[in-house]
């Protein structure tokens, strides 16, 4: 599944990395993330509960960050897996900042599967959407 967006930011492009590259940030703009622990240089281990219409379920994942251009660029990657499937992917993030403002570009692309995957295929995309959005409009106030 691929996906793409991009969040306005009122905010120098430094102080948006800051936020995006913070754990306790990360973590409480995520939703369903019950923990997002540092297990080394930018690697990080997390706990969510999600779901996909009326299928949840608890995820265990590695969240790497690589590829770090400080206050520009950096690719995340999730590997995850919980009772209910597998997720497996990258986000290419990339940061522009113009007269104080900051536009923070997403190009994603994952798989999904198990359960969840099979149940919630039509809907995959719609959630996934949502929770991007959701996560950046949290982010935004954070950062304001």
């Amino acid at each position: 599944m691929r996906l793409s967006g991009s969040y306005e930011f009122d905010a120098p492009a430094a102080k948006v990395w800051a936020a995006l590259t913070n754990p306790k940030s990360l973590s409480g703009c995520i939703q369903g993330c019950e923990s997002l622990d540092s297990v080394g240089d930018n690697q990080y281990t997390a706990v969510m509960n999600v779901g996909v219409g009326p299928i949840r379920g608890k995820y265990n994942a590695k969240v790497a960050m690589a590829n770090l251009n400080p206050n520009q660029s950096f690719r995340l990657t999730v590997q995850g897996s919980g009772t209910m499937g597998f997720v497996e992917g990258h986000a290419d993030i990339t940061l522009e900042e113009r007269q104080g403002k900051t536009t923070v570009r997403v190009d994603a692309d994952s798989q999904v599967g198990g359960a969840v995957a099979r149940v919630g295929q039509r809907l995959m995309e719609t959630v996934a959407k949502t929770m991007m959005d959701q996560f950046f409009n949290c982010l935004r106030r954070t950062v304001s």
